[in-house]
């Protein structure tokens, strides 16, 4: 993930009380697709979503805080069951209680947290903020899992290049 939403100072102002605050650095001690943190996850959605706003004139305060906050649960979904309801449909719950105990919600940014799931849930975003924050967590989810693989190929590509320039 690129460092650069650390030297966006209005993307910080943003984020920087939800940074700071304990429950979400927290989020850094649990794997989340195959290959990154969940804090990393969840920086990385909220810091693309927010430049997605920003272009396409929708809140970008609401999409980079709710980006942050959308996977704001404490357990390993990899193990953990639920008797009400899959994964996918709990942990979009869950997240927002747990925001809701450190911050104020808009309601854009409770429609961000509770519908980014879409998809592999039934009720759809209300707002476009939930569709862009939606569409990056996909996006984020999917790249994190497939870097090390894109990476291996790479690598494969480039030493198979190289040993055929020596013959």
């Amino acid at each position: 993930m690129t460092e650069k939403w650390k030297q966006d100072a209005e993307y910080m102002s943003c984020v920087a009380d939800l940074l700071e605050h304990p429950e979400v650095q927290r989020l850094s001690e649990f794997v989340q697709h195959l290959h990154s943190t969940r804090l990393d996850h969840s920086i990385s959605v909220s810091y693309h979503s927010y430049q997605i706003a920003k272009k396409t004139k929708a809140d970008a305060r609401a999409v980079a805080r709710a980006g942050l906050l959308h996977d704001m649960f404490y357990y390993d979904w990899r193990t953990t069951k639920f008797d009400g309801g899959s994964h996918a449909y709990m942990h979009p719950r869950i997240a927002v209680k747990n925001a809701e105990k450190i911050t104020e919600l808009s309601e854009v940014e409770r429609d961000i947290i509770i519908k980014h799931m879409w998809g592999a849930t039934i009720a759809p975003p209300k707002y476009k903020e939930s569709y862009i924050v939606t569409m990056v967590d996909k996006y984020c989810a999917i790249k994190e899992a497939a870097t090390p693989v894109t990476k291996m190929i790479k690598e494969k590509l480039l030493r198979k290049t190289v040993s055929t320039d020596q013959q």
